[in-house]
Formats: structure tokens, C-alpha cells, sequence
């Protein structure tokens, strides 16, 4: 690998991915790092929002990704009785070219972003490389200290970028503090065949006392996440697998005897959910940005979108001192400034969520959907339903793709 480069990003997901592209689009000499093999990892982020589509289109995309495997997903509805669904979140009435939410394995989206990298002069990405320690000069991060199949090296830059998830290594180098909201709830996350006959599925939560279920619709398969009480898991699955298959039947009778295509709980992947926020995200020569800034709780599905988004207004931002080459303080500040507000504000409604519906629901109260008033409303005013479309599938604080990165 160079010695030397002008940013170095740590991290493959989508934040450090979209980050990479547009940096590379603005003429900057950029050095992602990717400590797996490949992408290949199930059970990620797999929705793509509209305002991520709409930057696919813009970045010039969206042929390769309307190619890609995928299903849509255009409201989310809730059945207040037999053959009676009344919509609860409505993406098609967003003013957006792609009024739906695009199921999309995560690999495939970060396959489709790293290609459009190569094509750009200065873009490399290095799999296999799993960024160790921070290099420093006195206070200021210089770079990073990495490991790769040739052994340990050096990689200098003008800029890091924190992008490794919400157990950052990067962040904890870089001794960044981060404040901690208590969760309620961590997520089992599995899959079971798909029937040709399945009716169309919804995002809206399945829910019985002391239980929540989410299914996906995906190409060929359902995508579940089974809620269950924070810090349950050892004791849940020492229940057994007959036990783990009357919950999922109690919540999706539907499926029938395709709960038994899991055939042991090693198929059942644990997620620790997190909800936390830096208090600074930056230190002088370097800055955290996606789940490394900030971890989002799986409520809504908005992470994804949120990270993506952190990565547009970074380089926006820090194009321009990047090609002159010097960042200060102030332009890395400048990041936290742009995307704090709508990533407190997704946070705090996330917390709602918790508090009002997931939290007592694992608790064993009995909530059997959303409360009737606003049933009620939302069947005499049924565009309400745009409004929290447009929370899950816009976003507080919307970024489109800079002019440098667009693409016919």
C-alpha cells in the first residue's frame, strides 16, 4: 500500500463507502480500508430509502442498481380486522423520484458502489486491511496503523475518517466519549422461505405480550427480526429450539411449518442493540461519522439511510479543504454542526419508540397494535400516513449528491 494518501477511511459500510465515491468524484486521492475479504455478511442494513435512491440516481447508478435483486416496499399497513389494513406509513405519496423503500442485500449495494470507485482515478479500496491504531504527530492524528496479508504497515494522511461501526476502534483511539441511551430491546435476526402464495408483508410490527416481530419481505425468503427483552439472550435460547419455534408461530401463524427450516439456533444471529451519540466527533486530523458518531437503534430502519447521509455532507464539506490540503478544526466541526440535529432528532423518536411501544410490549403488557385514536384518524385523513414516511424514508435533514459527484 502507499505510505501515503490524502484521506484514509475506515471502514467498508455505507457511510465510509458513499464517503469514498464522492471524495474520489471531487478529485481527492482517498484510501478506503475494509478489514473482511468481502461484503458478504448477512442480517445488515438491507433497506435503501428514497432519498439513498434518489443519490444512486444522481451519482449516475441506477441502471446497475435497478438491475440488482430486490423487492419494494411502498406502505406499511396494520390490520385492524379480517381483510380491513389501514396504511400507517406511506411512502408513495413522498415527492420523491423513487417513492418506495428498495430490500437490498447490503453486498450488493456496497459491490455496486466500490465498482463505481475503481472507475475513479484516485479511489482505492484495500480489503483485507484492518486498520490497528491511530499514527500520530504530537496531538494531531496523522493516519493509521494497519494489518493486511503482507503483516503490519503505516498509512499517513491528511485526513482520517471513522467509519467502523458502532464498536469503533477508531473512535476508542481516538479517546472520543460517547453518551449511552438505555434500550429495551436487543434482536434475533433469522430467515424462513418465502411461499409463492405469501401475501405482501409490512414493515408494521407484529406484537403479542412480551413479544415483537418485524418481517421482511425479501426476493424468495422473509427477513425476521424477533424482538426480545435486552440481555435475554442466553437465557432464551437455553429454552431450547422448540420453544424459539412456538414463539415465531405464535407471531406468524402464517407460516406453518416453514419455521422449521431453522434447524438449530446457531442460525438465530444475536444483535446488541446500541443507541449512543459522540459528544465531539472529531479530533484534530480526524473524524467519525455513520454508527462510529452515533449508533441508531434498528427502530424505524433508518440507519442505513442516516449513515449515507452523514457520508454526503462530509464530503461536501471537506472536499474543498481536502483538495487544498489543510482541514482545521473548524471544517471538521462543521460535519458534527450539519447532520447533529436530524441524528438527535431520529434518535429521540427512536427512544419514543422504545418507551411507548417496544419497552412495555416486552415487559408483557398487552398492546395489540397502535392506539385506536389514531386508527381512527389516519382512516379519516389517510395522507397523515406520508408523515412518517417522510421521518423513515426522507429524513430530518435530507442530502443530495454535490454537484462535483453527479453523474448522466
Amino acid at each position: 500500500m502507499d505510505a501515503k494518501t490524502t484521506c484514509v477511511i475506515a471502514g467498508g459500510g455505507p457511510a465510509g463507502m458513499v464517503l469514498g465515491l464522492l471524495l474520489a468524484r471531487a478529485g481527492v486521492d482517498v484510501t478506503v480500508c475494509e478489514k473482511h475479504a468481502d461484503f458478504l455478511r448477512d442480517f445488515r442494513g438491507d433497506t435503501v430509502h428514497p432519498t439513498t435512491l434518489r443519490l444512486i440516481d444522481e451519482l449516475g447508478l441506477w441502471p446497475r442498481f435497478r438491475a440488482l435483486p430486490q423487492s419494494r416496499l411502498r406502505k406499511a399497513t396494520f390490520d385492524v380486522a379480517p381483510g380491513h389494513p389501514v396504511t400507517m406509513v406511506d411512502f408513495e405519496r413522498l415527492r420523491q423520484p423513487h417513492p418506495y423503500v428498495a430490500m437490498v442485500p447490503q453486498w450488493d449495494l456496497l459491490n455496486l458502489l466500490a465498482e463505481a470507485g475503481e472507475a475513479e482515478p484516485t479511489f482505492t479500496l484495500r480489503m483485507s486491511t484492518e486498520v490497528t491504531g491511530l499514527l500520530r504527530d504530537g496531538d494531531r492524528v496523522t493516519g493509521v496503523h494497519y494489518v493486511d496479508a503482507d503483516g503490519p504497515g503505516e498509512l499517513r494522511a491528511d485526513l482520517t475518517v471513522g467509519c467502523d461501526g458502532r464498536w469503533s476502534l477508531v473512535r476508542r483511539h481516538a479517546g472520543l466519549q460517547v453518551r449511552e441511551w438505555p434500550v429495551s430491546f436487543d434482536v434475533w435476526w433469522f430467515r424462513l422461505p418465502r411461499r409463492q402464495d405469501d401475501a405482501m408483508y409490512t414493515l408494521f410490527p407484529r406484537l403479542a405480550p412480551g413479544k415483537a416481530m418485524i418481517v421482511i419481505p425479501r426476493e424468495g425468503y422473509l427477513q425476521i427480526a424477533l424482538l426480545i427483552p435486552k440481555g435475554s439472550d442466553a437465557r432464551l435460547r437455553a429454552r431450547g429450539l422448540a420453544a424459539f419455534h412456538a414463539d415465531v408461530t405464535e407471531l406468524l401463524p402464517e407460516a406453518g411449518d416453514t419455521v422449521e427450516a431453522v434447524t438449530s439456533l446457531d442460525d438465530v444471529k444475536h444483535l446488541d442493540v446500541r443507541l449512543n451519540r459522540l459528544h465531539r466527533w472529531h479530533v484534530d486530523g480526524l473524524l467519525c461519522i455513520g454508527d462510529a458518531a452515533h449508533a441508531m437503534s434498528p427502530a424505524g430502519g433508518v440507519g442505513i439511510n442516516v449513515a449515507v447521509q452523514d457520508g454526503v455532507a462530509t464530503a461536501r464539506l471537506l472536499a474543498g479543504p481536502l483538495r487544498r490540503g489543510r482541514v482545521t478544526d473548524r471544517d471538521l466541526a462543521a460535519v458534527r454542526r450539519r447532520r447533529v440535529v436530524p441524528t438527535a432528532v431520529t434518535q429521540a423518536l427512536q427512544r419514543q419508540i422504545d418507551k411507548q411501544l417496544l419497552g412495555p410490549i416486552l415487559r408483557g403488557a398487552d398492546v395489540a397494535g397502535p392506539p385506536p385514536w389514531l386508527i381512527r384518524l389516519l382512516e379519516l385523513m389517510p395522507w397523515l400516513a406520508v408523515i412518517p414516511g417522510y421521518l423513515v424514508g426522507v429524513g430530518v435533514r435530507p442530502e443530495r449528491a454535490p454537484a462535483f459527484a453527479r453523474q448522466r
